[in-house]
C-alpha cells in the first residue's frame, strides 16, 4: 500500500510539473470559474436561473473538453515511461507491477478530477456568498457524473496506454476514441438510424451504450427531469428505467466501464513484455 502511495505521488508530482495540467486547470478551474462567478445572478433564460443555468453550461464544455484531455495527457502515462526507460528504472525498485499501474492510475485520477470539481466548488462558493438558493442535491448529483466520467475515460486511456508501445500510435487511437464517442453522442442521430429499420429499442440501447450519452443524458435529467429537450425518446427512457434508475444508470454504468478497461489495461501490462 505505501508504494503503491508513494507511485501515485510521483505521478502526481510528474503532472504537477508538464505545462498540460496548467492549461488543463485554467480551462476548468479558471475559465468556467469566471463563467460561473459572471452568470451567477443574471436573468431568467429558458426557464433556467442562477447556477441552475451556469451548471448547464458547464456541462455542456465538460462533455466536449474532458474526454480528450483525459486521453491525450494520461495515453502516455505506461507507453511514455516505457519508451523513457522510466519504467524499466522504476522496477528496479521493490515494486510490483499492480503498485505501479494502480499508483499511476491514483495519481493521475486525482490531477484529472481536481481540476474540475473545483470549478464547480467555486461557482456553489459564489453561490452562497450572493445569498442565492443553490439545488445542493444537483450539484452533488454533477459531481458524482463528473467522477463517472473522469473513471471511464481514465480506464480507456490506461488501457490504450498498455496496449500500444508508442506514444504516437496512442494518441492516434485516443483521437479516434474520442470522434467515435462524439460521433454517437446525441440521441437525435438515432433519426439516420432508424432508416435501416432497425428496432427503436435495439438503437437507443446502442446509444446508451455510450458512456458520453449515458452523461449527457444524466446531466440532461438533473435541469429537465421529464426530457423534453431530447424528443420522444424520452418517453421510451422513463417508461423503460424511470427517473431514479436513470440517474443511478449515468452515474454507475461509466464506473463500471472504466473498471473493465482499467482491468483490462492491467491484465495486458502484466502479461505482455513490458519493455
Amino acid at each position: 500500500m505505501k508504494n503503491l502511495l508513494l507511485v501515485a505521488y510521483l505521478d502526481i508530482r510528474e503532472s504537477l510539473r508538464s505545462k498540460w495540467f496548467y492549461v488543463y486547470a485554467f480551462v476548468f478551474g479558471g475559465l468556467m470559474g469566471l463563467f460561473f462567478i459572471s452568470g451567477i445572478t443574471d436573468s431568467v433564460v429558458m426557464g433556467f436561473t442562477g447556477l441552475s443555468r451556469l451548471l448547464l453550461v458547464f456541462m455542456q464544455v465538460t462533455i466536449i473538453i474532458l474526454p480528450i484531455f483525459i486521453l491525450i495527457t494520461t495515453v502516455k502515462s505506461i507507453s511514455g515511461d516505457r519508451e523513457s526507460n522510466i519504467l524499466e528504472y522504476m522496477l528496479s525498485f521493490p515494486i510490483s507491477l499492480k503498485e505501479y499501474y494502480w499508483g499511476k492510475f491514483m495519481g493521475r485520477f486525482v490531477t484529472v478530477f481536481f481540476p474540475v470539481i473545483v470549478a464547480l466548488l467555486i461557482g456553489v462558493a459564489w453561490g452562497l456568498v450572493k445569498g442565492g438558493e443553490l439545488p445542493w442535491a444537483m450539484v452533488g448529483l454533477y459531481s458524482a457524473l463528473i467522477l463517472s466520467l473522469c473513471l471511464v475515460f481514465l480506464g480507456i486511456a490506461f488501457f490504450i496506454s498498455t496496449l500500444v508501445k508508442s506514444h504516437d500510435v496512442g494518441l492516434g487511437l485516443s483521437f479516434a476514441v474520442w470522434i467515435l464517442l462524439l460521433a454517437f453522442i446525441d440521441v437525435a442521430l438515432i433519426g439516420l438510424m432508424m432508416q435501416n429499420r432497425i428496432s427503436d429499442g435495439v438503437i437507443i440501447t446502442v446509444a446508451m451504450l455510450n458512456p458520453l450519452e449515458a452523461f449527457r443524458i444524466g446531466a440532461i435529467a438533473l435541469f429537465d427531469p421529464e426530457l423534453t429537450v431530447i424528443g420522444p425518446v424520452a418517453y421510451y427512457l422513463l417508461d423503460t428505467l424511470g427517473r431514479k434508475m436513470l440517474m443511478l444508470y449515468a452515474v454507475f454504468y461509466p464506473i463500471a466501464l472504466g473498471g473493465v478497461f482499467a482491468l483490462l489495461g492491467y491484465t495486458l501490462f502484466r502479461k505482455k513484455d513490458l519493455l
